[in-house]
């Protein structure tokens, strides 16, 4: 396969490669802010394997990540290969014409140089280099082609992320972006086409021509063969059979499934013809010494190959040398399998060198592939976790871009897998940014709906500044204040500018409300002081014993009950000191009176019988209504108790003070009892006494 048709059919490929990939970058560019899903794989320029058998353009891959591919084992010159045997010559004639090898080594010849690069640096100037191309008398190049694709989609891309940038950057939504179509890309395509038909048709040009190189090569070997038929016509031929030996060699490319057919029957007829010909031993000389120095060149040259450090151009200039190598005539017979076999083992060096290689890009690939596998098992297992708050979410980001750019520094993968494994990636980080897009709009959703209840909130309050009712209205700011502290978030931005304007709202009426009772708080701080000064003397009481203490206690409880209101802040602290120190002193001294006020209506009791034998039976009758009134009583106080619903403040004045009131009628009640029990007890002693003096 010459240059131009390798050039042909790799750059079909390469077309379709960059245009994907141009595509993958396009779709990248485009993406939502928030998150930055993986870009396709740009592949590195690789030299594909070389082939020597013929493929067509229409078996190119497409949409396919491309990897190199292994070299085909026939179309490389290998050690095996060696001369077919040859006939002994006579001494009289000419000696048989060298064998080439038994398999034709591919003809491929060395790669286009590449045309010097131009600067581009706007996509105007590409279009207008391809447009030249397209239209011009050239023939399309390649590489030219494939750098111009490159630097476009290059251009492009970048013109497509500057333009989203300003977009975001001047405040625009990512969830309403929408891509410009841009003119000169599809004036690039149309053109590209233009290229790709004119290629397109070169390549069937080439097609035909080795056709006509067939037939016309052939036709030589019909020739040949008919001067190979009689000494004497071989001696008069000579002259003509050269001419048509340097026709052949003038005669390039034929279709690459007859090569090796066309060059045996071509050998054939060839050495039929030298084994016939009777040339002078002088001339035969002469022919096989200048065979003999070209290919011993030719030898050096495939040995000096062995310290090249490219080994796809050694390969491919072996390929060459080979050629050569075989268009040369015959030497001395006895040289002529020492001189192959330092070609041959020469040859070996090189194919190994490449074989080699493609072995060591192999191995490479499957190291891609496992650590390709680990970042897919990383990012699937991220995507998985639980993302309780947008913090979680800007965390699970950046660790997912940064196994993206781990991912960029991987080379390709298999080429059965290099797809798969991308697709693999790339439907794991597709799911966790179109679920991190849908949770960051719903918040947003949230953040409008809690901005207008706060909205609200200001409102009322804003309604609210001005009231000089301040008991009603400072209860409605408090209840307000509680409740924009249930209503989440909303941007930090409007969030300050709302607190500021229901902070001053607020603030306007409390001080307005602070100047018009300043003097009640002077008050208030007195009635403090007052009240301080009587748990302290109640205190002084409960510590030791005083006479006259439940006098003293009474006393100190009506200065307590005439103080006024003190600041409401110490309201509930100082009502629990007062009676903590208070329910201490009841207890005490509800037990000591009750236990004098018995022992004093024992001793009444012999008084009370003196006045007649029904004193004590109505004393104890009236004790009896008392204690079942107390009982009602103390039953309707834990009724109302009952009643009170939860949603009274815990430890309230109220529901302390009943409980007092209960406890204190349950002492009565008790002490009515003890009475009760007195008069039993003393009536059953005078019975026992009537009884003894009976």
């Amino acid at each position: 396969m010459n240059s131009q048709e390798n050039a042909l059919e790799q750059g079909k490929l390469a077309e379709e490669q960059v245009a994907a990939e141009a595509a993958a970058e396009v779709q990248n560019a485009v993406e939502e802010t928030p998150q930055a899903a993986p870009e396709a794989e740009i592949p590195v320029a690789e030299e594909p394997a070389p082939a020597t058998v013929e493929e067509s353009a229409e078996e190119a891959p497409v949409a396919e990540e491309p990897a190199v591919e292994e070299p085909v084992a026939e179309e490389t010159p290998t050690v095996e290969e060696t001369p077919a045997a040859e006939d002994e010559a006579p001494a009289v004639e000419e000696p048989a014409a060298e064998e080439a090898p038994a398999e034709e080594p591919a003809a491929e010849e060395p790669a286009e140089e590449e045309a010097e690069k131009k600067v581009y640096t706007t996509k105007q100037e590409v279009l207008d280099r391809v447009k030249e191309i397209a239209h011009g008398e050239e023939a399309p190049s390649k590489d030219e082609v494939d750098l111009l694709k490159t630097i476009f989609y290059k251009l492009h891309i970048a013109e497509r992320e500057q333009q989203l940038k300003e977009y975001l950057d001047g405040g625009g939504d990512p969830d309403s972006y929408v891509v410009r179509p841009d003119d000169l890309e599809e004036m690039f395509k149309v053109e590209m086409n233009v290229i790709k038909e004119k290629r397109a048709k070169v390549f069937q040009a080439m097609e035909a021509e080795k056709q006509e190189n067939l037939k016309k090569k052939l036709e030589i070997i019909e020739k040949i063969k008919a001067m190979a038929t009689s000494p004497d016509e071989a001696n008069r031929s000579y002259q003509q059979f050269k001419e048509l030996q340097q026709q052949w060699r003038d005669i390039k490319a034929v279709p690459a499934e007859r090569a090796n057919e066309l060059w045996r029957n071509y050998q054939l007829y060839v050495e039929q013809f030298y084994d016939l010909l009777k040339l002078n031993n002088e001339a035969r000389e002469y022919d096989f010494k200048k065979n003999l120095e070209l290919k011993t060149k030719l030898c050096e040259a495939a040995e000096k190959l062995a310290e090249e450090t490219d080994v796809i151009s050694a390969f491919h200039q072996l390929q060459e040398l080979h050629a050569q190598y075989r268009e040369i005539g015959p030497v001395a017979k006895d040289l002529r399998e020492e001189v192959w076999t330092r070609f041959k083992a020469a040859s070996t060096i090189i194919n190994k060198r490449h074989q080699q290689h493609f072995e060591s890009l192999r191995a490479h690939e499957e190291e891609n592939l496992k650590r390709k596998t680990e970042l897919c098992e990383k990012v699937e297992a991220i995507a998985a976790e639980e993302n309780k708050g947008a913090n979680d979410w800007e965390k699970h980001t950046k660790q997912i871009i940064e196994l993206q750019n781990e991912w960029k520094t991987i080379g390709f993968a298999p080429q059965k897998m290099n797809v798969k494994i991308f697709e693999r990636f790339r439907a794991a980080c597709d799911d966790f940014f179109s679920r991190k897009a849908q949770y960051f709009k719903d918040m947003k959703a949230r953040f409008a709906e809690n901005a207008e209840k706060k909205r609200a909130l200001v409102a009322k309050a804003k309604e609210l500044q001005d009231s000089t009712d301040w008991k009603s209205t400072g209860d409605k700011l408090i209840a307000l204040q509680k409740e924009w502290k249930t209503i989440g978030m909303v941007p930090k931005r409007l969030g300050d500018q709302l607190w500021n304007e229901f902070l001053t709202a607020c603030n306007k009426f409390f001080e307005a409300r602070n100047a018009a009772t300043a003097g009640t708080r002077n008050e208030e701080r007195a009635n403090l002081e007052t009240k301080r000064n009587i748990i302290a003397q109640l205190k002084e009481i409960a510590e030791g014993a005083v006479e006259n203490a439940q006098e003293k206690v009474q006393d100190l409880v009506d200065q307590y009950q005439q103080a006024g209101h003190v600041p409401f802040r110490e309201k509930d602290k100082l009502y629990k000191e007062y009676h903590e120190v208070l329910d201490k002193l009841y207890k005490e001294l509800n037990i000591s009176t009750a236990r004098r006020r018995l022992d004093n209506f024992r001793s009444n009791l012999k008084n009370v019988a003196r006045r007649g034998e029904d004193a004590l039976d109505n004393e104890r009758t009236r004790l009896m209504r008392r204690y079942e009134q107390m009982k009602q009583e103390i039953q309707t106080y834990e009724n109302n108790l009952g009643f009170l619903n939860a949603a009274s403040k815990k430890g309230s004045s109220l529901i302390d003070e009943m409980n007092r009131k209960v406890q204190k009628l349950k002492d009565d009640l008790k002490l009515t009892y003890d009475k009760i029990k007195a008069i039993d007890d003393a009536n059953a002693a005078e019975e026992n006494a009537a009884d003894e003096e009976a």
